[in-house]
């Protein structure tokens, strides 16, 4: 990311019971909260419904806020597979409607979001939580859990566009070499 570009992310916490999502603007390369919160789906009984509802409002969302990006926190093992597998559907949802939408989307495993936002792969949303109120010198105090961990996937994606390790836009070799022609060793 160049110093003077700016980026809007969409992070998103899949769930279909709280699905959560956060808004963040880069602007020469530091992170600005927008606007999060959560889809709440608990009177929403059927798991038809529920993903109908996710995609409706993440097509709102992204006609509202215009995101350039998305970011979505992958699925992890859990020992109940029911849950699981509604957790995939969902994911699955939030995806196609980022493909919709042509959005560069990237996934980030919940122990990379915790090592970057926390220094921590193993530290608790608590703790997750609180270091993302220190990033952006404010109180998450009336947001859920889901929505500070979408904020987190968010900042995640932020930190690793402009890292010297983050993700290039191409992902795989032969962009590379193209783009760096004098690391070819023959």
């Amino acid at each position: 990311m160049k110093a003077d570009e700016v980026t809007t992310i969409l992070g998103i916490d899949p769930g279909t019971i709280n699905l959560g999502f956060a808004i963040v603007m880069v602007r020469n390369k530091k992170p600005e909260l927008v606007d999060m919160g959560n889809l709440n789906m608990k009177s929403i009984t059927s798991q038809h419904d529920k993903l109908s509802h996710i995609y409706t409002q993440l097509c709102i969302l992204i006609e509202k806020f215009k995101p350039d990006e998305f970011a979505i926190e992958a699925p992890f093992f859990g020992k109940n597979v029911q849950s699981m597998l509604k957790l995939g559907r969902a994911q699955g949802v939030c995806i196609a409607v980022a493909m919709k939408y042509k959005l560069i989307t990237e996934e980030y495993s919940p122990r990379k979001i915790k090592q970057s936002v926390a220094g921590n792969g193993n530290a608790s949303k608590e703790q997750v939580a609180r270091m993302i109120e220190k990033q952006f010198n404010t109180s998450l105090a009336g947001f859920n859990l889901d929505a500070t961990d979408a904020l987190s996937v968010a900042l995640c994606h932020a930190f690793s566009k402009r890292s010297p390790g983050g993700k290039s836009k191409s992902g795989n070799w032969s962009s590379f070499l193209k783009a760096n022609p004098s690391r070819i060793l023959e």
